[in-house]
């Protein structure tokens, strides 16, 4: 039997998905990717409304991601750099802090800002230093504490960590209090010391888009959702049923598969608002963090002070809320219009759409950095993939991806299952 032969099929079109597809195409197979909505990407989609990008949360590219680099045409994406840093508003004033390693123009505003002391900058270089030489499978097998505990433990104030690291890592982990493990911090960290963070000129839905513009073998069946995956055939919404030799399952496998029943996932919300303003208070392309503690915006972007391939007729707001709250929708976005105005000086001119994101980042505890291919198998015919296996990243996601498509093709390829499904060709 010839490995386009075999009905190989992939449940969800999201990055660790195409991965897989990517990687099964390579070795001359042909799998079909069902999809429940009308488009790939998963979390990670871009929509055009009223001439503005609009991506589902704020998201952004980190270049260093090791895989990222591997399966990814940065050039082609025309990834536009932010700046190496934030600026912080607390008290109705703000201060710019960021590496002046990397962009030269951040060393003075980082020495004058009083957001740490000069003994909370120095231990920043060290932690610098320190993460530049682990590696990121160490990283991973350390002790893991919460990221606060990690930092009180490296002796940072609480002026710092209140004032930037919770401001700036919680919009990352999507939780305010810090409690995500240190290895993701390290992890992220580190991503961010050897590289930048970066977007897409096309916004961050273009990530999708180009994985699946390099697939010239796979099938995508769109607008289909999926009820159940058996090991010799899948279950449609529809109660259609299709024939399938393997399959993978990239989310929401504890509603697929009967005896994965009680082990549901749990995941991370957010807000992300988008606006539109006359004018940016932040011209350059670095991103604004809110350290009143009892503000409810954690982190604001002016997508305009990079080069987009859609614009609108004015600037174009992004604010992300973290925390948990009994508002409305509507009552949410005239406090964030309020504290935009109180907090930053900015005044908008109207609200564009809000995303209440209830899928955003899984909520993991015990994280890790890779998988081999035999972990992904939960059945004979039947693999797991996606960033929840590991840890909430797009690093992540296209690892699980990987392996849950190589441990497919060692199950095939080394004869565990072949011999039945041969017979029915015989």
């Amino acid at each position: 039997m010839k490995r386009e032969d075999y009905k190989i099929h992939i449940v969800g079109a999201g990055i660790s998905g195409l991965i897989a597809a990517k990687v099964l195409e390579k070795k001359g197979y042909k799998p079909t990717v069902i999809e429940s909505t009308s488009e790939v990407g998963g979390r990670i989609k871009t929509d055009i409304f009223e001439g503005y990008q609009l991506d589902h949360g704020f998201q952004v590219l980190l270049n260093a991601y090791p895989k990222a680099i591997e399966y990814l045409d940065f050039q082609a994406l025309d990834l536009q750099e932010f700046l190496p840093g934030a600026t912080i508003f607390f008290n109705g004033k703000s201060q710019t802090i960021g590496d002046p390693l990397r962009n030269l123009s951040l060393l003075f505003p980082t020495l004058l800002a009083s957001v740490g002391s000069i003994s909370d900058k120095l231990k920043i270089l060290k932690l610098n230093t320190a993460l530049k030489n682990k590696t990121l499978e160490a990283i991973f097998e350390s002790k893991s504490v919460t990221t606060l505990e990690y930092l009180r433990d490296k002796g940072f104030s609480e002026a710092i960590i209140s004032k930037f690291f919770k401001p700036f890592f919680s919009g990352i982990f999507l939780e305010p209090n810090l409690e995500t493990s240190s290895r993701m911090f390290e992890f992220v960290y580190k991503m961010f010391g050897e590289g930048l963070a970066t977007l897409p000129k096309g916004g961050i839905g273009a990530i999708p888009q180009q994985l699946k513009s390099s697939l010239t073998s796979t099938k995508f069946i769109f607008d289909t959702e999926v009820k159940a995956v058996k090991d010799e055939y899948i279950e449609l919404a529809n109660c259609k049923k299709i024939d399938t030799h393997f399959t993978i399952i990239t989310s929401g496998a504890s509603k697929l598969i009967s005896n994965l029943k009680n082990q549901e996932q749990e995941w991370k919300s957010c807000y992300n608002l988008y606006f539109e303003t006359n004018k940016r208070t932040v011209s350059k392309p670095i991103i604004g963090l809110v350290a009143d503690k009892d503000a409810l915006i954690n982190n604001f972007f002016f997508h305009n002070s990079l080069k987009t391939k859609s614009k609108g007729n004015n600037e174009l707001l992004s604010v992300t809320v973290v925390k948990h709250t009994n508002l409305s929708e509507d009552e949410i976005v005239r406090q964030v219009e309020q504290e935009l105005q109180n907090y930053c000086k900015i005044n908008v001119q109207r609200h564009l759409k809000t995303y209440h994101i209830n899928q955003a980042l899984p909520k993991l505890q015990n994280l890790q950095y890779d998988m081999s291919p035999t972990e992904t198998q939960i059945k004979p015919t039947i693999f797991l993939a996606g960033d929840y296996l590991l840890n909430g990243s797009l690093n992540a996601a296209m690892i699980s991806g990987e392996s849950a498509a190589n441990g497919l093709i060692m199950a095939l390829e080394d004869g565990l299952v072949v011999e039945n499904i041969a017979s029915e060709y015989i």
